[in-house]
């Protein structure tokens, strides 16, 4: 008994010294963590180590020629505006808002009165040609304090307008036969235009004098071989000094602009032509059986990639990695649509190409690959992500070049469908008709808002935010005259030309 009370009081003095020490630690550790007082002097007793910082997440800069981060977004900073055709070099930015949403109202005419009209010839003979058609944008940017409208049209003529009152800030500058593309405006800053023409040549253009003065152009048939004709209907694509451009001749054309400026302040160029070769092969000629191998879309351009597409349906892609160094352009990208490509390739953000095609040849393989089309040129074997088919009458397909808006790719055929389809599955979202003999238009989307013109005379605006429903009509404005030519969106005014002989201006009061 003796032992056992022994041992116990013995636990219960090593229990209570337990007690006690914890009570203590406890008591320290309250201290520790007691807020110390503003008007305290002393330092706390103990500072955690400070924590290593995060690591990084900034994305290296981008090298390369066209940034992927850029799909969607402005050309660059230097000028701010729709600088070309769908306005950046992936084809996918289309001029920033606000868009009306009720009806907007016009602002000027351009010329106030008569139509700007000439006569010129194609395969089908003379004949008269008026207003903008395909493809028609105009360019809309800043400079000098002022907004700037340029356009060429079908008077053989380039024009410089002032945006808020349509009054011309320069005198046209005239060429030799009519022009049915969209210009580029120099997105550097330099003071230049860059147009094309049916008389043959592509030029360039200086805006810093009293009128505008051409200091370089480029002929149709200063590269051999050609095939099909000596058109430029492409806008083409500056960056770093370089333009890239493709021709009816059948031919894609690089340049070195060399821009620079004399001791009198003005803009100068001395370009030369570093590399161009055929749109076309051996194998395309036997597969089309004709030689219409024309490149009438504005090449895009992704990463160190230049894609383009041809009249025989020849979709390409070239490298241009090592164009600074000296190394020529690549071929590294192959394609067969199967019929007549003229709508521009458009690059998303993956670096998927979304091409539409014409339906006239209607050769096997277009009613194989369809008219509307998802490539992945990194599979280059079988690039196909989806297709669409449009070719219920000869001709049918598609003239206009897609846009990208969200997850949504929106385009229209010549019968006058448009179609929103979901990007990643080519699954058709919404569908709706407009009237009109053909719908060559590309559609613009800006702030949510479509725009889509018709060969009825009638621009048209629909609210597309809602991606699972049908667009919901918001408006109409009946002009007159088949609207080919694609608007331009600017800071609340809608420009575009139709094919009665104007330009026209929209816009809330």
């Amino acid at each position: 008994m003796a032992v056992g009370a022994d041992l116990r009081r013995r636990a219960l003095a090593g229990a209570l010294a337990v007690a006690l020490g914890l009570i203590l630690t406890s008591a320290a550790a309250d201290e520790r963590r007691r807020p110390i007082s503003a008007t305290a002097t002393t330092p706390p007793e103990w500072n955690p180590p400070p924590r290593p910082a995060p690591p990084a997440t900034t994305a290296p800069p981008f090298v390369g020629w066209s940034d992927p981060a850029k799909v969607g977004k402005p050309y660059g900073t230097a000028v701010p505006g729709l600088l070309t055709f769908r306005g950046n070099p992936t084809r996918t930015y289309y001029g920033e808002g606000p868009v009306p949403r009720t009806a907007p109202t016009q602002r000027w005419r351009f010329p106030r009165s008569g139509s700007l009209c000439a006569i010129s010839v194609d395969q089908s003979g003379p004949k008269q040609w008026c207003g903008a058609g395909w493809t028609g944008q105009p360019a809309v940017f800043e400079r000098e304090g002022r907004t700037w409208v340029v356009f060429g049209a079908y008077d053989r003529a380039i024009h410089f307008l002032d945006a808020d009152t349509g009054d011309r800030i320069l005198p046209d500058f005239p060429t030799g036969d009519i022009i049915k593309g969209s210009v580029t405006i120099d997105p550097d800053g330099f003071p230049l235009v860059y147009s094309g023409s049916r008389d043959n040549y592509y030029r360039i253009i200086a805006i810093d004098r009293g009128k505008p003065t051409e200091l370089w152009r480029l002929s149709a048939h200063a590269v051999s071989p050609t095939m099909w004709n000596d058109d430029w209907d492409g806008a083409g694509i500056v960056i770093d000094d370089y333009l890239f451009e493709g021709g009816e001749n059948g031919q894609f054309h690089i340049v070195k602009l060399n821009r620079a400026y004399r001791p009198d302040g003005k803009v100068t160029v001395a370009p030369q032509l570093v590399f161009h070769a055929p749109g076309w092969d051996a194998q395309l000629l036997r597969d089309i059986g004709d030689t219409n191998v024309s490149i009438e879309n504005s090449v895009a351009v992704y990463r160190d990639t230049v894609y383009f597409a041809n009249s025989g349906g020849l979709v390409q892609g070239w490298d241009i990695s090592g164009l600074k160094q000296g190394r020529p352009a690549q071929r590294v990208f192959r394609f067969w649509t199967g019929d007549d490509t003229d709508a521009s390739i458009v690059v998303d953000e993956a670096g998927a190409l979304y091409v539409g095609s014409e339906y006239e040849r209607g050769t096997a393989r277009s009613n194989q690959i369809g008219q509307m089309m998802k490539l992945d040129p990194s599979r280059p074997d079988n690039p196909v992500v989806w297709r669409v088919d449009d070719r219920a009458t000869r001709p049918a397909g598609i003239w206009g070049t897609p846009a990208l808006y969200g997850d949504l790719v929106i385009f229209d055929t010549t019968g006058g469908d448009v179609i929103g389809l979901d990007r990643m599955t080519g699954v058709q979202r919404w569908r709706f008709r407009v009237p009109g003999y053909e719908t060559w238009q590309s559609p613009v989307v800006v702030d949510g808002v479509l725009l889509i013109g018709d060969c009825s005379g009638v621009m048209r605006a629909y609210d597309v935010t809602n991606p699972t429903a049908a667009p919901t009509p918001l408006w109409t404005l009946t002009v007159g005259g088949c609207i080919e030519a694609t608007p331009a969106v600017w800071h609340g005014r809608i420009y575009f030309g139709t094919r009665a002989g104007g330009i026209h201006a929209f816009g809330l009061p």
